[in-house]
């Protein structure tokens, strides 16, 4: 943090202010090199004293040009920039764009490649929230639950390593499949992680949920209301902290969502203590779609079939088949086996973050004519002014640590 100027509170001639001719608001940048932002973004702050009267979001520290590549890099490519923009809860992005060129493309996956995206996508949720509360812990002075949640997370990174080899950035989902199929390695690490995830869990929440600081620090602190929390487009765990009961997993269900038994977490407080608690018993639910996903993952494979020259095929036809080899060379090599109507779609689906969507136009070739996106961060970035006015600077880091800012969402 550091003062870049004041300025006089009031310049008013009236007798009943002329006491506080003395008193300045102070303009304080936090960021966009900060320990609590988690991330490059800045602040700048109007301060009486530690009250804060006003702040104002700036952006542009990441910028990347995501949606300009998109238009550039085919529907395969694109994937990789991707895992770059909620970097923490990459597998739910992957997920998310190849949701949205299927709906353009008008394909349907297999049952298979359902199953294992739904894994996919709530293993990515655990791992998001997990940062998400661990990090607003530690903000507020947790240091014991921080490790704790890191751990777990360290678990998921295996499990995703195991599945497509990489830890971070996944790229895991192509189009009409996946990179490569669940093996049973994998399957027995989730089956591990399911049985020791929730003592875990119930340590993490010992340790924190019912802890004098913590509750000090968060409860009644960056309130929203179910009114502004509509009228502001909020949505995912910080939307469902204000009472609002939208999730697109059970509003507009996708993937194999409809096949599973889970509950909706919600509050209605709309504070920084609401929306921990959401994410909390989020990460119990999504154990509960695991626990029913990966024991009834369905046979038969992960891609569509060679037919449809959308997804690569095997090694086995390729070798062994002239149309393998063809349809192997015009995807790899040249994407002609794309046919993309001259249409435009948007396709969402419920993020660890909230609504993550894709905007894509096509006209006939084997890139988007345009790809928007319509990333959590921003909207939820937007909020901070309203969340933050009237408290302290102390509640700048328990408030900014509730909405779960990613800046590479930010600066598209």
């Amino acid at each position: 943090m550091s003062i870049a100027t004041s300025e006089p509170l009031s310049q008013s001639a009236d007798p009943a202010t002329a006491s506080r001719s003395e008193e300045y608001l102070w303009t304080l940048n936090f960021g966009p090199q900060h320990p609590a932002t988690h991330t490059t973004l800045r602040l700048v702050l109007k301060l009486e004293g530690e009250r804060v009267v006003d702040a104002m979001p700036e952006m542009g520290y990441l910028h990347s040009g995501f949606e300009k590549i998109g238009e550039h890099l085919s529907f395969n490519q694109y994937v990789t920039v991707t895992d770059r923009m909620n970097y923490i809860s990459p597998m739910a992005n992957n997920v998310a764009w190849h949701h949205a060129v299927e709906k353009l493309l008008g394909i349907e996956l297999t049952p298979r490649c359902v199953y294992i995206r739904t894994i996919v996508a709530e293993l990515a949720r655990i791992s998001d929230h997990l940062l998400c509360n661990g990090a607003v812990g530690l903000d507020t002075g947790a240091f014991t639950f921080f490790l704790y949640a890191f751990q777990q997370r360290e678990m998921i990174y295996d499990i995703f390593e195991t599945l497509c080899g990489a830890r971070f950035t996944n790229s895991y989902t192509r189009v009409g499949g996946l990179s490569q199929d669940i093996t049973p390695l994998v399957v027995e690490k989730i089956r591990a992680f399911l049985k020791t995830f929730p003592k875990t869990l119930a340590d993490m929440e010992r340790l924190l949920t019912r802890n004098r600081i913590f509750v000090d620090r968060t409860k009644g602190v960056g309130v929203l209301s179910k009114a502004d929390a509509t009228a502001r487009g909020a949505t995912g765990p910080i939307a469902r902290a204000s009472g609002v009961t939208r999730d697109l997993r059970k509003d507009e269900p996708y993937l194999a969502y409809n096949d599973f038994e889970f509950d909706v977490p919600c509050a209605t407080a709309g504070d920084c203590y609401a929306r921990y608690l959401v994410r909390m018993d989020e990460m119990r639910e999504s154990l509960r779609i695991l626990s029913q996903a990966v024991e009834n993952i369905p046979a038969g494979p992960v891609d569509v079939g060679i037919d449809q020259r959308i997804a690569r095929p095997d090694k086995k036809q390729v070798y062994s088949t002239i149309e393998g080899t063809i349809s192997h060379f015009e995807l790899s090599m040249s994407n002609r086996g794309f046919e993309v109507p001259c249409e435009e779609s948007y396709a969402a689906i419920e993020a660890p973050n909230g609504e993550l969507g894709f905007y894509l136009v096509g006209d006939g070739n084997e890139t988007a004519y345009r790809a928007r996106c319509r990333p959590p961060s921003v909207l939820h970035f937007a909020l901070f002014p309203h969340l933050i006015r009237g408290h302290t600077l102390s509640d700048i880091v328990a408030v900014l640590g509730s909405l779960n800012i990613i800046a590479a969402e930010l600066d598209r």
